[in-house]
């Protein structure tokens, strides 16, 4: 009787414990580990909390690790001119996840803006041995006309940036994304202000292999672009122009082609607004689940405080993606 009561206690003991671990997730720092609960099998949104992070791109790399590369809002709130550094994340099994930390602010840019801030959404791209990490970024006062794309190189895809340059002859947009094709070649894109454009990278990855042209087939696009690629077709995802109620939010669109610089064949809205005035987002595969990652505003209520969010992302037989349904927002207190 005595062995039996132990063997219950220790059962108890053993699966409650399990069953409290699987409710928890960590957010680990140089500094500090913090605890976000989970919602299903993910941490509960958004799963970022120990500071505003917006804007992310997510990458998979050779070491087995998802990695995203985010923008920084500046706690209190300054706005959106005066982001200045980027951070970035990974995790091995989407619940646990590591902060790698700064890897590059305005201050590392020579020729950028003097004044600095606009270190807008980036991206990141792999390519013999080297990670090139691409980032908008103004070079004078006036920013109109003077947004480039520079380009930081590592041989770590977390650490160790330094700034090599930009690339000539890209129209004066933000938003950077590449894509790399199954064939190896790169391709890079940007835009804004209703405008897309996309065009091959030589393979330094730091020179256009031709001129860049604008994506014909969109519609309603904003800014934000992402590509990636699904059983043959090419995917180009974008916020859009929504207004509701006199207050602008955004939603992501998607289109389609046979060719990464399109024409582009729009499908619709797979992801729709939350409650901050901007969208930004990007499409991952990791250990065969697709995943949509953006950002939205439910621990601060404020457009120019976000932090980033993932949900699970679906493709019909067809290819077509399925609306995306957004886990409930868990609206909390920033730790």
């Amino acid at each position: 009787m005595k062995m039996k009561r132990l063997i219950i206690i220790f059962c108890v003991a053993f699966f409650g414990a399990s069953s409290y671990a699987q409710q928890v997730a960590t957010i680990t720092t140089p500094d500090s580990t913090y605890t976000i609960p989970m919602n299903g099998d993910m941490p509960a949104n958004p799963f970022i909390r120990h500071m505003y992070t917006a804007d992310p791109s997510a990458r998979v790399w050779k070491d087995g690790r998802l990695y995203i590369y985010a923008s920084h809002d500046i706690a209190p709130p300054r706005g959106c001119d005066l982001m200045d550094k980027y951070h970035v994340f990974s995790t091995d099994d989407m619940v646990n996840w590591a902060d790698h930390g700064e890897i590059l602010c305005a201050d590392d840019v020579p020729w950028g803006r003097k004044e600095g801030g606009f270190m807008w959404a980036p991206d990141c791209a792999y390519r013999n041995g080297k990670y090139y990490f691409y980032f908008p970024h103004p070079s004078e006062t006036i920013t109109d006309h003077s947004w480039r794309i520079g380009v930081a190189v590592s041989r770590h895809p977390d650490r160790g940036f330094k700034v090599k340059g930009w690339i000539k002859d890209v129209p004066p947009y933000i938003d950077p994304c590449v894509f790399v094709d199954d064939d190896g070649q790169a391709y890079l894109y940007n835009g804004g202000s209703g405008h897309c454009f996309g065009g091959k990278l030589k393979k330094n990855m730091m020179e256009l292999d031709g001129p860049m042209t604008e994506m014909q087939g969109l519609e309603d696009f904003h800014e934000g672009t992402w590509v990636h690629k699904y059983n043959g077709k090419y995917y180009l995802v974008y916020p859009d122009n929504y207004i509701e109620n006199g207050v602008q939010y955004n939603r992501m669109h998607y289109a389609m082609s046979d060719s990464p610089l399109g024409p582009w064949d729009h499908k619709g809205i797979f992801l729709d607004r939350t409650d901050c005035d901007t969208m930004h987002g990007s499409v991952a595969c990791y250990k065969g689940q697709w995943y949509v990652f953006y950002h939205n505003c439910a621990l601060s209520h404020r457009g120019n405080l976000r932090s980033i969010c993932v949900d699970k992302l679906y493709y019909n037989e067809d290819g077509t993606i399925r609306k995306v349904e957004q886990r409930d927002h868990c609206d909390v207190p920033r730790k």
